[in-house]
């Protein structure tokens, strides 16, 4: 899906990333998507598992 993303885009992703969210937000929402993450992993081994 994002094998065309080349270092260009990637860079004025994350541009625009800090424009709109400001560098004092940045380091909570990574937070909160590294959580986000966990959780999906944890439920994933659950439901293998069972």
């Amino acid at each position: 899906m994002f094998q065309n993303i080349g270092t260009t885009e990637i860079v004025i992703i994350a541009l625009l990333i800090i424009v709109l969210f400001g560098g004092k937000k940045i380091p909570e929402l990574m937070r909160g998507i590294a959580e986000s993450i966990k959780e999906f992993r944890k439920a994933s081994k659950e439901d293998k598992k069972e």
